[in-house]
């Protein structure tokens, strides 16, 4: 009877466990290599004391509360033995269960040896069910965990979902903070930043009328940017999730936005109006400079920290995976250093009001800068307009449509430059000794530079991949017309058999099947290097891991997105050349899994899930991918690659991020490939 009593005890504890507090028991993680062919991953379950008793693993069948450690399917091949458990065990009899039963009052570890060579890589997943008792109830709840086994000398990584210690000391938020600074300057050259500048420069000119005044405008300015960054980007992260920024970048209402805000500046720049504060908010802090009011100083630190979130999510969202991975206080440090460096430029154009006063006046130049912005601008608009497109599957922008815009704004540009078009505030051409209006070598140069671009584009029209501008254009599956579709000699099954029949490529080995998966949506979205080389690429992970297992090769997961501009630099740049694309035709199973898609992309009901990692539910492709990239590899920018092999292990410990560079990209393949076929040698 008492027997059944614990039973029926143990049961109803695992129903209610779920609802129990599960910070009575912390965790916390640790691995150690014993030899050349054996690591001890070690699990410390510590009591928070205060009577919380912590049940042993099971030894006997007579025991009726326990704890659990159970492996993935995935790792059984690298275990070797049991668990192992080392703690202070003492046997009580409990009045509740009334048997006597093994407890543990402080921490206890277990301990699991695996098999792994010292130059291999092993992801070890599994969980633990584990059940305590807290004063007179028996709480159970359950805890995952993963340990990444890297090569030996590298950078070891024990990562787990629950409350494991402090992560990171002093010298990893020291690096934190220098990534977010050079993340910073890199971001000053985006257009998004660059092209504030001279809307910041106006700003203080206008408001600044001391030097005291505008070194305390200039604090302000920096220190409003440093605050609203550091606690967007982390409060963003930590409630919504790694992916919500990216998908601010990619939501097509914000890019809508963007696209209004630059069309607003390139007009402005153009003339057609004097860009300024509204007027009521104007006269508010007019009114108020004698009080040290900074409202209008913040407004234009929030528009900046607005719309560089557009240009700079490839940069951080590292950094916002350290948030939710539990390192809140290096996330914090790398954004505050992201932002410190953001700040810089901005500072100290305000600390030299007077001096941008007298810049102001300089003459027609500084107009002639503003109107080539304003050109500028409008053709950076017409991206954001292009990113919205794209994700609503519109087509109202198609490739071709969108170089048709660009060649004209170029067009006009360099008229403008060379003196055939003039502005409300433009000056007449300087005159030479003979009073004889002439051209300076600067304007030529850019107005050379302009007309370059026009003739660059115009063959794009008839489908020229145009690798140089291969970032900013639409995918080539959004231009309905390509004069190489029908050459002379052209194999018409070339597209459809993947490449089967290569060309500078070299021979291909086999034919790949046709993908079947969202084939209707992505196939429009794929860039122009895959269109062209008729590469085979996937859209679904499983399908694509089921073909890499049938046809015996690696599986490359490229994370991708369709508004990615490092991405289509990357393809144009790296993919196409002849050597690396042998090799994406010849070696690998390729699985494009873009993350920005979620129109017409549905999934099904039955696939559809909460992701803990992302904090929302996963309903479309571009959710999943993005729960994949940050669940199973801790990274949220884009391009990443990823190689793995049929069991789903990585080939190498490291993942390829962004870098152009041809020879290191075709070493990291060739790596790859080699440490495939050792795995497949008997």
């Amino acid at each position: 009877m008492n027997k059944f009593f614990a039973v029926c005890l143990l049961l109803f504890s695992f129903l209610i466990g779920s609802a129990q507090d599960s910070t009575h028991v912390r965790f916390s993680y640790n691995q150690k290599r014993i030899n050349e062919k054996e690591v001890a991953l070690t699990i410390t379950a510590h009591t928070s004391g205060a009577g919380v008793k912590l049940f042993p693993l099971q030894k006997t069948q007579e025991d009726i509360v326990f704890s659990k450690v159970d492996f993935d399917s995935a790792a059984s091949k690298f275990l070797k033995g049991n668990v192992e458990e080392k703690a202070n065990i003492t046997k009580e009899n409990d009045p509740v269960l009334q048997v006597e039963v093994p407890v543990i009052t402080d921490s206890v570890q277990w301990i699991q040896h695996i098999n792994l060579d010292a130059k291999d890589t092993a992801i070890i997943k599994g969980n633990i069910v584990y059940m305590y008792k807290n004063g007179e109830e028996f709480p159970s709840a359950e805890e995952n965990f993963k340990f990444v086994v890297l090569p030996e000398g590298s950078e070891t990584v024990a990562a787990d979902t629950g409350a494991s210690g402090s992560q990171g000391g002093q010298q990893s938020l020291w690096w934190l903070f220098l990534l977010g600074m050079g993340g910073g300057f890199l971001a000053l050259l985006t257009p998004c930043i660059y092209s504030m500048i001279p809307v910041t420069v106006s700003f203080f000119t206008k408001r600044s009328k001391t030097p005291q005044e505008g070194i305390r405008n200039a604090i302000y300015y920096a220190l409003s940017i440093m605050l609203i960054f550091t606690l967007l980007g982390t409060l963003i992260s930590l409630i919504f999730g790694p992916a919500t920024l990216n998908n601010i970048a990619t939501n097509w209402i914000a890019n809508l936005f963007f696209f209004a805000l630059f069309v607003l500046f390139g007009f402005a720049f153009l003339g057609a109006f004097e860009l300024e504060l509204p007027s009521w908010l104007a006269t508010k802090t007019d009114s108020k400079a004698s009080t040290k009011d900074f409202k209008g100083i913040f407004f234009m630190a929030l528009t900046l920290v607005i719309v560089s979130f557009s240009c700079t999510m490839p940069i951080v969202g590292l950094l916002a995976v350290a948030v939710t991975k539990g390192n809140i206080f290096g996330a914090i440090v790398g954004f505050l250093g992201f932002s410190f460096a953001l700040s810089l430029p901005f500072a100290f154009f305000a600390f030299f009001p007077s001096k941008l006063n007298s810049l102001g006046k300089a003459g027609g130049w500084l107009n002639a800068v503003k109107v080539t912005l304003g050109f500028l601008e409008l053709a950076l608009a017409l991206k954001f307009l292009s990113n919205a497109d794209l994700a609503m599957n519109w087509r109202i922008l198609d490739r071709e449509i969108f170089l048709v815009l660009w060649i004209v704004i170029f067009f006009l540009l360099g008229l403008y430059l060379i003196g055939k078009l003039k502005f409300r505030h433009d000056d007449e051409l300087p005159k030479n000794d003979f009073g004889v209006s002439f051209l300076t070598v600067t304007r030529l140069m850019f107005a050379i530079a302009s007309f370059s671009m026009v003739v660059y584009m115009t063959p794009g029209l008839f489908g020229a991949q145009l690798k140089g501008l291969s970032a900013f254009l639409p995918p080539m599956g959004t231009q309905d017309f390509n004069a190489d579709d029908l050459p002379k000699g052209f194999d018409l099954d070339r597209l459809s058999s993947g490449g089967a029949t290569s060309t500078e490529g070299g021979a291909s080995t086999g034919k790949l099947p046709e993908p079947v998966k969202y084939i209707d949506v992505m196939k429009s979205k794929e860039p122009p290097v895959v269109v062209n080389n008729g590469l085979i690429t996937y859209f679904d992970y499983n399908e694509a891991l089921e073909v890499a297992r049938k046809v015996n090769k690696p599986l490359m997961l490229d994370f991708t997105g369709v508004n990615c501009i490092n991405c289509r630099h990357m393809e144009g740049q790296v993919w196409s050349d002849p050597e690396v694309m042998k090799r994406l035709k010849n070696d690998f199973v390729i699985a494009s899994l873009f993350i920005d898609v979620h129109s017409g992309v549905d999934l099904p009901l039955g696939e559809q899930y909460y992701s803990n990692e992302l904090k929302k539910q996963i309903e479309t492709l571009g959710d999943r991918n993005a729960d994949l990239q940050v669940t199973k590899f801790g990274s949220n920018s884009q391009p990443f690659y990823f190689f793995l092999d049929q069991d789903e292990q990585r080939l190498v410990p490291d993942g390829y991020p962004y870098d152009p560079s041809v020879p290191k990209f075709i070493e990291h393949l060739d790596k790859v490939v080699a440490e495939f076929k050792k795995r497949q040698a008997p």
